[in-house]
């Protein structure tokens, strides 16, 4: 039977490269991303762009999560919440944070992801599916500037544990992937030289052991995963 992904924030970076690994290995896939013409060549570059439905748009936009919703069909392997947004760049310490660009990171990092899950329940319960929550350090750690981004993923990261116990026939990870060389990583870091950061697709590997292996629900680092994976 061919497995079906549903993975947000397709269009590049560990979207990307997580779609273009399980599209090799001939998984149907519905995917999304804020740039349609960047979507459609991300698309175009996959090893099977006949198996892939690509949905353009924001999932901080309701219409634009069902439509997504809708394409799933009839059962749901993998729920991949990946799109995120940083914020205002360069990042702004939490006393000039405004309250607008909170509420709009937490709309993308953290409401999305709990209403797609919402929308799909049903088909990821019929396929004993699994949930991949894309976290971050900034979550568990205090770093200046990152406050909103941090707290977003802090809530996705409690979003993610209560949802397993909620739901113990799923699987659902929060998975913090560490420092990767991506568009959002560098407006982190504006004029700065993030080159020494590893490429998003070294993080696939540690991804694919939470689709592939029967791992508890839980939080994981992919830096963890990996040297499990060498020992």
């Amino acid at each position: 039977m061919t497995r079906t992904a549903l993975i947000t924030g397709a269009s590049r970076g560990l979207g990307r490269a997580l779609a273009a690994a399980l599209s090799e290995r001939g998984w149907r896939l519905v995917v999304d991303g804020r740039d349609a013409d960047r979507l459609a060549a991300a698309v175009a570059a996959f090893p099977h762009p006949d198996l892939v439905t690509a949905i353009p748009g924001d999932v901080a936009d309701p219409d634009h999560r069902a439509a997504l919703a809708e394409a799933v069909g009839h059962r749901l392997d993998l729920l991949v919440n990946n799109a995120s947004d940083l914020g205002p760049s360069p990042l702004p310490p939490l006393a000039q944070l405004r309250v607008e660009d909170l509420q709009a990171v937490l709309a993308v990092n953290t409401v999305a992801p709990l209403a797609l899950l919402q929308l799909t329940l049903p088909e990821l319960a019929r396929a004993g599916g699994r949930v991949l929550n894309i976290s971050s350090d900034a979550a568990v750690e205090a770093y200046e500037g990152w406050g909103g981004y941090g707290a977003s993923k802090a809530a996705l990261d409690q979003l993610s544990a209560v949802l397993a116990v909620e739901h113990p026939d799923l699987r659902v990870y929060a998975v913090d992937p560490g420092d990767m060389r991506t568009a959002m990583h560098q407006a982190a870091f504006p004029g700065e030289d993030i080159g020494d950061r590893p490429e998003p697709e070294t993080v696939v590997p540690a991804l694919l052991r939470l689709v592939d292996d029967h791992l508890p629900s839980g939080r994981y680092r992919a830096a963890d995963l990996a040297l499990a994976a060498a020992r």
